[in-house]
């Protein structure tokens, strides 16, 4: 088959790369591995999930959210937000299409791709002027190879597959990573009789959801120095010293690490009151080694866990099917440019999604590599 574009992942950053390209009536086909969009937001988030960003910050490309959505919304209402937009647009991607293979074909200058459909197991050819790279940030979820967690007997999940801690009810639970899904984990496993105890390694910034919100949209008047001066100040007056409660903060304001490194804040749904209170654990050391049930953790403590949550990220597996992605992106499959041209890459190649700036990020880059595509086709034209 041939088209103009061709999309990988069905995600919001493919869905609003396409209607992108349908405003400016370019064709395009969206290859989706999974049965459903957005499979992340439908299939691989835990109940309690509220988005922690406004909804301002969470909008797709000509639909803004209605007047009476709340402020911060829980999962299944921007679900029903993604359903409404697929099907005022009319998106219909082509589902049960696993890329295995893609690759810039310089005979024609076109990009070739190859992907299964793993309902007929047949292999379809896709041929484009143009691919775009929609598979997000949170490609595969990463479990650290740990000495001996082969030998170990409770349930170990990612936390991409965690639903809630109902099934923990009275157990011992690890959670490993002390980010926003880590943190959210240990309060919803403690709300449900579970001995939650966190693994926090590095130093995070800990603000309340009003306050991030205050400072994104600061940020659009005023230097990001001043904005996390400000912003760290009250910090300090709401949480005071968290230290001693094994919380560091990082010498780097919240937004300019985010802007950096892409180490988003935790936003405190609770978690840190709980930590207080003595409810949840915090450990700050990695662990060594797995014994059985046994944990020895690298400053020596040994403890014993019935369950273990790994919410230690994702891996990019863009790089294991486009033969080519050094022209976007580098090793990590995370793009090679700097923003805010991160999502142009050499031979008509693009990326969306990858800018670490959640929905509003995947919306930006969508907008921009359409009318990047549509500036080409005219000077061909």
């Amino acid at each position: 088959m041939e088209t103009v574009v061709v999309i990988v992942g069905a995600g919001p950053a493919g869905l609003s790369t396409s209607v992108c390209l349908n405003q400016q009536s370019i064709p395009n086909v969206i290859l989706e591995k999974e049965d459903i969009y957005a499979s992340l937001w439908k299939k691989r988030a835990y109940d309690r999930l509220k988005l922690h960003l406004a909804k301002e910050f969470c909008e797709l490309p000509f639909m803004p959210h209605d007047r009476d959505v709340p402020t911060f919304m829980p999962k299944d209402l921007f679900v029903n937000y993604l359903d409404t937009y697929v099907a005022r647009f009319n998106i219909n991607p082509r589902y049960n299409r696993t890329v295995k293979f893609s690759t810039f074909d310089e005979s024609n200058n076109k990009w070739r791709v190859e992907a299964e459909n793993t309902v007929t197991g047949e292999t379809e050819v896709y041929w484009s002027e143009f691919l775009v790279v929609a598979t997000g940030e949170n490609g595969e979820g990463n479990i650290p190879l740990v000495e001996g967690i082969d030998t170990f007997p409770g349930e170990i999940v990612h936390s991409s597959v965690y639903k809630s801690g109902r099934d923990f009810k009275g157990k011992n639970v690890l959670v490993v990573g002390g980010g926003n899904s880590g943190m959210e984990i240990s309060f919803d496993l403690c709300n449900f009789g579970a001995n939650s105890a966190v693994l926090s390694r590095t130093p995070r910034h800990v603000l309340t959801k009003e306050l991030v919100r205050f400072g994104m949209s600061l940020l659009k008047y005023v230097s990001v120095t001043m904005v996390d001066t400000m912003v760290m100040t009250i910090s300090r007056l709401v949480y005071g010293d968290l230290s001693k409660y094994g919380l560091f903060r990082p010498k780097q304001g919240p937004f300019a690490t985010k802007l950096y490194t892409g180490k988003a804040p935790v936003i405190d749904v609770g978690t840190v009151q709980k930590i207080r209170d003595g409810e949840i654990q915090v450990i700050n050391c990695g662990i060594g080694s797995i014994k059985g049930k046994t944990l020895t953790f690298e400053n020596g403590l040994k403890q014993d866990f019935d369950a273990i949550v790994f919410a230690t990220g994702y891996k990019s597996s863009v790089c294991n099917w486009l033969e080519n992605y050094e022209f976007v992106m580098k090793k990590d499959g995370f793009p090679k440019n700097p923003m805010p041209k991160h999502w142009k890459g050499e031979n008509n190649l693009y990326c969306t999604g990858f800018s670490r700036k959640g929905i509003a990020g995947a919306a930006e880059d969508a907008m921009s590599v359409a009318d990047d595509i549509k500036s080409i086709l005219a000077t061909i034209k």
